[in-house]
């Protein structure tokens, strides 16, 4: 018989672990995405907000605080899982982790919810900051927080992933700029798709980064470019088929067991 109070202890213990990991290094981990964040926001404001207008009635420095808010939130989850991952099998303390009686799905729900949390966190900072700034209108909050949670999971699972995979700090590196930047900065952040030739349009909806970007914008604005219900549906599907992914990896030890 599964005993639900120590297993919910195993997994808290491992997730506090994770948490203070990052909150330990706090300047590094989300007072340094924050700052970068604002500047992004000041500079490109600066530049475009009087010469721009993406939705009609909303100023581009409004249009691009959400965009920036979750572009950050999601580079943030996946470092989280990615990196904590990568130092442990560097540093050789994983076989810590792998030892004790936890399961693997307590393994992932663990850097799951970390990652989820360090995301969230940069985010709302961000969102404090900007509307000190900007006035920004809140229409669809169920969509924000919605989209926040979702998009923080599947970034956290798509962290754990590259997490097992890499083995050294310089594949991590590669992956963070070779995939998650680009998909990141070519999703709608500074710019809505229908501002693009119809080819790139198209291109730009296999990026599941982009739906969300574009159904969180839709929780302030009230506006998108694609209904954010299906936005919703493909991340979702996302997270599912990469979290069955993660835990089938983690389930033979994977890249984990030497």
């Amino acid at each position: 018989m599964i005993n639900w109070k120590i297993q919910l202890k195993g997994t808290w213990t491992l997730l506090k672990k994770e948490l203070l990991r990052f909150w330990r290094v706090v300047f590094q981990t989300v007072a340094a995405p924050v700052i970068t964040g604002i500047l992004y926001l000041l500079i490109f404001s600066h530049v475009l907000d009087s010469r721009t207008e993406v939705y009609e009635g909303v100023p581009y420095s409004a249009f691009l605080i959400p965009g920036l808010i979750m572009m950050s939130l999601l580079q943030n989850a996946f470092a989280n899982s990615s990196s904590s991952l990568v130092q442990s099998k560097v540093m050789g303390n994983i076989v810590f982790i792998l030892l004790t009686p936890l399961t693997y799905i307590q393994f992932f729900i663990a850097f799951l919810i970390a990652s989820i949390v360090r995301g969230l966190f940069v985010g709302l900072a961000i969102y404090l900051l900007a509307i000190i700034y900007i006035d920004l209108p809140l229409m669809h909050p169920w969509f924000i927080v919605s989209f926040s949670i979702l998009g923080g999971a599947l970034l956290g699972t798509f962290g754990i992933l590259a997490g097992i995979w890499a083995d050294r700090f310089d594949q991590m590196a590669a992956f963070q700029n070779f995939v998650i930047m680009p998909l990141s900065f070519l999703s709608g952040v500074f710019y809505s798709i229908h501002s693009l030739p119809p080819v790139w349009q198209s291109i730009s909806k296999f990026n599941p980064f982009f739906y969300m970007i574009d159904g969180f914008r839709y929780g302030f604005f009230g506006q998108s470019d694609i209904s954010p219900y299906i936005s919703m549906g493909i991340v979702l599907t996302f997270f599912i088929i990469l979290a069955s992914l993660s835990i089938r990896l983690l389930k033979t030890g994977y890249k984990l067991r030497g």
